[in-house]
């Protein structure tokens, strides 16, 4: 056996020496130079020096290694964590977002074009490097918001502080990112709605109703540093919706895809493939949506109701007409704007189920909801006829205000067919009333969330002008509790 030379003596009581400083310098696991190593390590990097294997250098090793086990990685909360947190409605959340100046401006510019730039997203102490940011919105979103001249055709740049916007997390060359298992955010500006209720409100009423919707919540919102104000936090309706809502959540999702037209007849596979929002790579068969249309139509007025039981659930949909029509969604499937040709009805979406081949109505778009109740306050979404009645001869009629043309939505043979259940309704509205819909439940949610949004909607006052004023907020609340209470009376 060899003996050590004197540089390896050395050597090792120099490492002793250092062990020893490091030891009384910092706690373990502090060190700011992690390679000094302790005096067994220093024991054994001497035997392996001189060529000897020592079990003590492999009882050091084993121990390092079940001491590193145990250090907790280092875990990225957003990639790890549950939509859960994110909707969590006791939490107000606050989300930034962060872009150049010269992408802020492009999306100043005409937030119409819908365009992503590229962001990043802060959320709590973490930021997702890369994501697509761009406004969002229909007709109604961009109203007095942009420079153009035309409410019915938004266009020109932005001129409100805040208008709805959509992150995506997937963005880029990172199609899997996930933010809380979320691919994309939608925060809505509730510009015209001083009561800052109407999105969560109406979500939570149709979700306790046992129909599909999703959940929403409040949430801050700043860009580049700069508080924008209170926006609503909307939950995307995509595939991962579908696997969380539905038994089997693997078919075909459509967004604004109403599959007959009102001459009757049922739209061909370019009309249902324009609005699909799952399965898009994958050549789909759109039969199961069609399959129900036209069994609607070929059956009749008198047969299209069994048709609806067969392929629907039956509590499903009524529930959501009994809360689309008490809540006064008029911007909603049951209006069907004529203004351009041919006419059209939106903020909604449809999903079929493969394995029961049953077609599901999901909420959508609640920003004009509840508005309507004591009077037509809205110029251009109420509606001329009761749920189920029809007038003008099923020709558009002008309607409103603004006197927008319009076809009775009861003209449509599906709606028409859930119009029939008039006993299914009955029962299902008295369950409405007297649970989710009731006087003292909904006032309880309404102070919580006040309760939970105040101090936010009294910073956005403060720190823009024209911002809403705390006092008209409440205001709007006591309104909205007013409008609430004749929709249960005349009910």
């Amino acid at each position: 056996m060899s003996r050590p030379r004197l540089s390896q003596l050395v050597l090792v009581v120099l490492l002793l020496v250092l062990s020893a400083c490091s030891s009384t310098a910092a706690p373990r696991g502090e060190s700011d130079d992690a390679s000094v190593p302790n005096a067994e390590t220093a024991a054994a990097v001497a035997a392996n020096t001189t060529g000897e294997a020592s079990s003590t250098s492999d009882e050091t090793a084993s121990e390092a290694e079940s001491e590193s086990a145990d250090e907790p990685a280092t875990l990225v909360r957003y990639e790890e964590g549950d939509a859960d947190y994110i909707f969590d409605q006791e939490a107000l959340h606050t989300f930034e977002l962060s872009l150049s100046e010269d992408d802020l401006a492009f999306l100043d510019a005409d937030p119409t074009a819908e365009e992503y730039v590229e962001g990043s997203l802060s959320f709590e102490d973490e930021t997702v490097a890369k994501v697509g940011i761009r406004y969002k919105g229909s007709i109604g979103a961009f109203v007095n918001c942009l420079t153009g001249a035309n409410p019915l055709q938004p266009s020109g740049a932005k001129k409100c502080t805040k208008l709805s916007m959509k992150v995506k997390i997937n963005w880029g060359d990172n199609p899997d990112q996930q933010f809380y298992g979320l691919k994309k955010l939608q925060l809505h500006s509730m510009n015209f709605d001083q009561s800052q209720m109407r999105d969560r409100l109406g979500y939570y009423l149709f979700r306790e109703m046992g129909v599909p919707a999703p959940r929403a919540t409040h949430a801050r919102v700043m860009i580049n540093g700069e508080y924008i104000g209170l926006f609503a936090l909307i939950e995307q309706i995509d595939g991962r919706f579908t696997r969380e809502a539905f038994d089997d959540g693997t078919g075909n999702l459509y967004k604004e895809v109403w599959p007959v037209d009102l001459n009757g007849d049922v739209i061909d596979d370019d009309g249902f493939r324009k609005g699909l929002k799952t399965n898009e790579d994958e050549d789909p068969s759109f039969e199961i949506l069609r399959s129900f249309a036209e069994e609607v139509v070929e059956a009749g007025a008198d047969g299209a109701p069994a048709v609806v039981e067969k392929r629907m659930d039956l509590d499903e949909i009524i529930s959501y007409v009994v809360v689309d029509r008490t809540i006064r969604h008029d911007d909603g499937p049951f209006h069907f704007y004529c203004f351009r040709t041919p006419c059209f009805n939106h903020n909604y979406y449809f999903y079929e189920q493969p394995t029961d081949r049953t077609v599901h109505l999901i909420a959508w778009d609640l920003d004009n909801a509840f508005e309507n109740i004591v009077r037509d306050a809205n110029p251009i979404t109420p509606l001329a006829d009761a749920f189920g009645e029809t007038s003008g001869d099923c020709k558009p009629v002008p309607y409103g205000a603004f006197q927008v043309p319009q076809i009775s939505a009861a003209c449509d043979p599906i709606i028409a067919a859930w119009a029939t259940f008039d006993d299914e309704y009955d029962r299902l509205l008295q369950k409405f009333l007297d649970g989710p819909f009731s006087e003292d439940n909904v006032n309880t949610m309404l102070d919580t969330w006040s309760a939970q949004i105040a101090e936010a909607t009294a910073e956005a006052h403060e720190t823009h002008a024209g911002a809403l004023a705390v006092t008209t907020w409440q205001s709007a609340i006591t309104s909205l509790q007013a409008a609430l209470e004749v929709a249960r009376a005349g009910q």
